[in-house]
């Protein structure tokens, strides 16, 4: 299940930078953010917009496919 999570309501989470990432501030920045039941994805240029939603599963199997492409 994929869904789009209202920026409000989720402030407490403990984001985190993909690895991928580079230092740069002008980087394109994926920040994740996990709990019990749910990943939660952002752009870290735009901290209080859009974030994306997955489960666990759903995002078990794409990490397997980002990983092997």
């Amino acid at each position: 299940m994929i869904s789009r999570l209202p920026a409000e309501g989720i402030g407490e989470l403990k984001w985190f930078k993909s690895s991928y990432s580079s230092n740069s501030s002008e980087a394109d920045c994926v920040e994740v953010a996990t709990t019990p039941r749910t990943v939660h994805v952002r752009d870290s240029k735009d901290l209080p917009g859009p974030r994306l939603g997955f489960t666990t599963a759903t995002w078990a199997v794409f990490l397997t496919y980002a990983v092997e492409n």
